[in-house]
């Protein structure tokens, strides 16, 4: 995750420094449901008493009128499910029974939470001293902030979630991709205005981000209509709760489904896509799609479909629509069963805007080295594909985890950006525009460190002369203290009885 101050991050680190010692002898991917579901009860019911407020403070009796909160798109919640009830009830016995009840309560009323919310607090397993002080803390804290930090509790689940994908390892891949690699896709990609689609999208990561960048960019997400799909069941829902909490209206499809076999979306033309499918996944069901419309390049292999979610998202992208997705580096240059050809269709369609090859351990369920496919379906530059080797950016936040900052997505965003407006001077060893004819040169290889080359050394002044000089005088000192260091222990040798 993206460094933070400690003074930003406060509340979300209490958070979750509470809640860890809740989890007992949970395991962690069912225990993550509970630490969410409660941050997400907590919100709606904040956000609701907050429009209560205002609504009694009106005088007209309204307070209970269920339109007055869909009106401004606020969940109801019913008196047995407020957070009030929920803190009187702390410390009994039951307090995950209150809990449990209260979701099933909030479901009854919305029908877009139905079957939706985690109703696990009632187990044994789950320690009920321990939830009491979890729900103490949370009592303690507005979550429905005004200014900027009305985004608390949204960014205490993005941290919760980077935490339970720290923890999980290799599962995490289904629900969480690092915010800096989404992030990136933001910035080259710019989702201002249209229909954003992720075909894969976990736990809503992409959706989040773009959120982030039209604040950012003093947008409106109300300009943004936003589709996704997700095979997991568990990880539908957290993409559910992860979108009401952050206010964004979305179409996920009436459940979960696996996109290659159940396309939710199939009329679906989208202005921006933005995904990180499952990296290199073997069983994906080509032997049921062998005739499938959307292999216009090409029919991809049985056990990779690397190229199957280039072409479906490919599939769903408008007239104008841009593509950012991550894969895996074997994307770049495999020619496996038929892969090479596939991209070489691609490529001379005149789709790849860009290609950026990422650092590696960016990930916490992967050691794989990865990169970003920019594809458009209407490039400024025709003819022509930015290459970016990003490999030695980013910085260590602990042993095994690297991030982007800040600076370094500004580069490589801002390279594509100059390339798109014909301005980019190029920066060997890091960014190269290449035609489709050299491409094709390279056998329709797509590495980005066959068209940046090297980097040159730095020049630090000191004439050849004058280093050869130092260095042969360093090397003549190193010579003769080597041959007193022979000589002495020859003679130690010799003392005791060991002569050559």
């Amino acid at each position: 995750m993206v460094k933070k101050n400690s003074a930003e991050i406060g509340f979300e680190k209490q958070i979750w420094n509470a809640a860890d010692e809740l989890r007992g002898s949970m395991d962690a991917a069912e225990y993550k449901h509970v630490v969410l579901g409660l941050i997400f009860l907590k919100y709606i019911s904040d956000k609701f008493e907050e429009r209560y407020d205002e609504l009694i403070k009106e005088g007209d009796g309204f307070e209970e009128d269920r339109d007055e909160y869909a009106a401004e798109n606020i969940f109801y919640v019913p008196s047995e499910a407020r957070w009030s009830e929920i803190a009187k009830n702390a410390h009994s016995e039951e307090n995950g029974i209150f809990i449990d009840n209260a979701m099933r309560a909030i479901e009854k009323e919305n029908n877009s939470l139905k079957g939706i919310l985690p109703k696990t607090f009632s187990k044994p397993e789950l320690d009920k001293t321990k939830l009491g002080a979890v729900i103490d803390l949370f009592t303690n804290v507005k979550m429905a902030e005004h200014g900027d930090k009305k985004d608390i509790l949204g960014r205490t689940y993005e941290y919760c979630l980077s935490m339970f994908a720290e923890t999980e390892g290799k599962k995490a891949g289904e629900f969480y991709t690092p915010a800096s690699v989404v992030k990136t896709l933001v910035e080259i990609i710019k989702p201002y205005n249209g229909r954003v689609y992720d075909p894969c999208c976990g736990s809503g990561g992409m959706f989040v981000q773009s959120k982030n960048f039209l604040e950012n960019h003093t947008g409106n997400i109300n300009d943004i209509s936003v589709y996704g799909q997700e095979s997991n069941p568990t990880t539908w829902k957290m993409a559910k709760m992860n979108l009401a909490i952050r206010g964004i209206e979305s179409n996920l499809g009436e459940h979960n489904a696996d996109t290659f076999l159940n396309d939710l979306h199939p009329t679906l033309k989208a202005d921006y896509i933005l995904a990180n499918p499952p990296f290199n996944m073997k069983k994906w069901g080509q032997e049921k799609l062998q005739d499938d419309v959307r292999w216009k390049y090409g029919i991809p292999p049985k056990g990779n479909a690397n190229y199957a979610w280039i072409q479906h998202m490919i599939s769903h992208l408008a007239p104008n629509g841009r593509l950012g997705l991550v894969l895996a580096n074997g994307s770049l240059s495999s020619t496996t069963s038929g892969e090479g050809k596939i991209r070489e269709a691609i490529i001379k369609d005149d789709l790849i805007e860009g290609i950026v090859a990422l650092p590696t351990q960016l990930f916490y369920t992967t050691g794989i080295p990865v990169c970003l496919w920019i594809i458009n379906k209407n490039k400024k530059q025709k003819g022509k594909t930015l290459f970016i080797d990003a490999r030695e950016l980013g910085e260590m936040v602990s042993r095994k985890l690297r991030t982007l900052t800040d600076e370094d997505i500004s580069k490589i965003a801002t390279a594509f950006d100059e390339f798109e407006n014909d301005k980019l001077e190029e920066e060997k060893g890091f960014s190269k525009i290449a035609t489709t004819e050299e491409i094709g040169n390279y056998d329709y290889i797509l590495t980005p460190g066959r068209y940046v080359g090297f980097k040159d050394p730095e020049d630090d002044g000191i004439p050849f002369e004058e280093k050869m000089d130092k260095l042969t005088k360093e090397l003549g000192e190193l010579f003769d203290k080597s041959d007193e260091l022979e000589k002495q222990i020859r003679k130690s040798l010799d003392e005791i009885g060991f002569t050559f």
